[in-house]
């Protein structure tokens, strides 16, 4: 069942109890629910007959106004990027709202496969698009709010590069609560709009990233969904085309490689001349790298020239903010983890080395020096991967990240199978690491 965090959100606007709202749908309806019964509807379970209409007339009532089907989620399976923009935006912020108070069918919601993933990437590449994108409520939006969510955007990622995302997470969340859903309900005229729903998509993006680094790979995927619907709104194809990068990184998480190789086709076909080179770049990396895990060397080997090609023609001055994780050498570690996956250790040595010597953030460096230790042991240098391990284990220190401990856990065990002090010590270090949760 998919969460329903929209009519969460209108009980509480009502300031109705769940048993509040049973007892009077049971004089609507005549029926016997309680309390239990309203909790299963916001885990998403609809109730038949006439009682979805029951409980909009009792919604309604309470809160003066009209609410629809469409507005308690009763209406339109939740996701579909076909809703028109004024519901699809009232569901994002009901998301934010359930995300940010830890509501465990949130928290737990599965990701989505077949149609349901392929749908929202489908229908961001084509028509219609959205004509006007201008609201009318409180309160007015200005210039420098939509600026201010840029500068929260550049935090956030900054946070997350520097922490992980475990730990930054809920500070994103709550932005986008108490400091983003107010501004997208508010007054702003089409062109202010595009901007502003720009922007918000953004910090979607984030909150997305975040929950994938926190192993909540269902919430990642609806923020990524998200973010991909305000990209269509604000009409910057470039940037649909970052958020399918993030589609496409998680598609490969999920050894989903097949649809990792046609989100990838999506993102530079439906980005066109508006797509960057550095996100070109990682497109096409992350093809290779797919078709790799697929045992196709020859795509994988075409679709790492085109990636070569695109990283030459990267001039940052060009990029738009979010692509700034495309940095020197991201090219050389994912190319590296490609031959990795095709058995080429000696290439996979010389562009995992190239990675590590030039300059990263501190969490692109711990992958850099998670891939060359794994080269490191697949050419039988053990003394040399434990030294790396043991880098990227002190650059790690203070990152709350998930995804990190993953790629430890993953040394730790090749580490263990060469016996020598060096990677005794590793594994002990690694291990001390690895008893503090998360």
């Amino acid at each position: 069942m998919e969460p329903n965090p929209l009519l969460d959100a209108l009980i509480d606007e009502a300031g109705m109890s769940h048993a509040g709202l049973a007892a009077r749908v049971n004089g609507v309806t005549g029926t016997g629910y309680d309390h239990t019964a309203v909790a299963r509807w916001i885990k998403g379970q609809r109730p038949r007959g006439a009682v979805p209409d029951a409980i909009c007339a009792v919604l309604s009532k309470k809160l003066g106004r009209p609410v629809a089907l469409d507005d308690i989620g009763m209406g339109q399976p939740e996701g579909a990027t076909s809703t028109a923009l004024p519901k699809y935006l009232d569901r994002a912020t009901a998301l934010w709202r359930s995300d940010g108070q830890a509501r465990p069918e949130v928290q737990a919601v599965p990701a989505v496969t077949g149609t349901a993933a392929i749908t929202p990437v489908w229908e961001w590449e084509n028509p219609p698009d959205d004509r006007d994108v201008s609201r009318r409520g409180a309160p007015r939006v200005g210039a420098s709010d939509v600026q201010m969510l840029r500068t929260a955007r550049s935090r956030y990622e900054q946070m997350y590069r520097t922490a992980g995302g475990v730990a930054t997470k809920g500070r994103v969340v709550a932005f986008l609560t108490d400091h983003t859903a107010p501004l997208i309900r508010g007054s702003y005229s089409d062109v202010l709009g595009r901007d502003l729903l720009r922007a918000a998509g953004g910090l979607a993006a984030v909150a997305g990233i975040c929950s994938y680094d926190a192993d909540a790979q269902g919430l990642a995927q609806r923020y990524f969904h998200q973010a991909l619907r305000l990209a269509k709104a604000s009409g910057d194809r470039a940037f649909g085309g970052y958020v399918i990068a993030l589609l496409v990184n998680q598609a490969l998480f999920l050894r989903d490689y097949r649809q990792a190789v046609a989100f990838a086709e999506a993102g530079v076909r439906s980005a066109g001349p508006h797509i960057s080179h550095a996100l070109a770049t990682d497109l096409h990396a992350m093809q290779a790298k797919s078709f790799a895990r697929m045992g196709d060397a020859a795509s994988a080997h075409a679709a790492m020239a085109r990636a070569e090609a695109a990283a030459s023609r990267i001039r940052r001055d060009e990029e738009p903010p979010e692509t700034g994780y495309v940095q020197p050498g991201l090219v050389e570690a994912q190319l590296a983890e490609t031959l990795i996956s095709l058995g080429d250790w000696s290439t996979a040595r010389q562009y995992a080395e190239e990675a590590v010597q030039s300059q990263a953030h501190a969490r692109g460096r711990v992958h850099r020096l998670a891939t060359l230790t794994t080269v490191d042991l697949g050419r039988s240098e053990a003394e040399q991967a434990a030294a790396h391990a043991v880098g990227a284990l002190e650059l790690a220190a203070g990152m709350e990240s998930r995804r990190l401990r993953d790629r430890f856990v993953a040394l730790r065990r090749q580490l263990a199978d060469h016996r020598t002090a060096a990677t005794r010590d590793a594994v002990d270090r690694i291990d001390d690491a690895l008893a503090v949760p998360l």
